[in-house]
């Protein structure tokens, strides 16, 4: 059956601390642990700077084979050049990650998009046709001029994953347009009926042979790691 990767937008935070972390953890061993509870994490660091070769490593080694990072898109890519004239840009962002594929531990690149960005068709296909196929992505749009059958087709016919993120103002059109499915839970607390609905929407993914990648929203409360390990424990429950 397919799999279900649950976790985090980060790791980094003192403020989980005792709840997700054990008190006394130092936070250089912070990965190590986080990796025992929970099976991927999206990295949003990457969205501001080209991280090391060493960082990558460093990471590789901490987490056990099945872990996944998805990585978030540098913003040279999605708000500086707003997708266009990115060939030379895109492929020396995906060089910096390219360990974590070999080392079979990427998950997903998300594109997320500025929220004034209006859809724009031709651009996006323009843009598609320049990452490579082996690169699984998805793309967050933050304006709803997104939301077309137009743009849903084309992501379908790219293979690109339509990033459904939920956040107090704005929820994404539930769609599935890749052979895997990417979700961003961004409200503060979810009810324990919200959960439920969760955990069945993300068994019927698995059932029909998705992959799914969940991430939660990370602030200064462990409250999104510790719904992703529940999301987890409950999905496993169902099978």
């Amino acid at each position: 059956m397919a799999q279900l990767f649950a976790g985090t937008s980060g790791w980094a935070y003192p403020s989980w601390k005792p709840d997700f972390y054990p008190q006394k953890l130092p936070q250089k061993n912070f990965l190590q642990h986080y990796s025992t509870q929970l099976n991927t994490v999206e990295v949003n660091f990457t969205f501001r700077q080209l991280v090391k070769d060493t960082t990558i490593q460093k990471w590789i080694a901490e987490t056990p084979a099945a872990f996944r990072f998805g990585v978030k898109a540098h913003q040279v890519i999605t708000h500086i050049k707003r997708l266009k004239n990115t060939q030379d840009f895109v492929p020396r962002f995906l060089a910096t990650i390219q360990p974590l594929a070999q080392a079979g531990k990427l998950g997903p690149v998300l594109f997320q998009l500025p929220p004034n960005l209006k859809a724009d068709t031709s651009l996006l296909e323009e843009f598609l046709t320049t990452l490579p196929r082996g690169v699984p992505s998805a793309f967050e749009f933050r304006h709803a001029s997104w939301f077309t059958d137009e743009i849903l087709a084309l992501l379908k016919k790219h293979n690109r994953a339509l990033c459904v993120a939920e956040t107090e103002e704005r929820v994404t059109p539930d769609v599935v347009t890749a052979d895997f499915c990417y979700y961003r839970y961004r409200k503060p607390s979810y009810t324990p009926e919200e959960r439920r609905a969760m955990v069945d929407r993300l068994q019927e993914h698995r059932t029909a042979g998705r992959d799914v990648y969940a991430y939660f929203k990370h602030e200064e409360t462990p409250e999104g790691a510790m719904y992703a390990v529940e999301l987890l424990k409950e999905v496993s429950a169902s099978k």
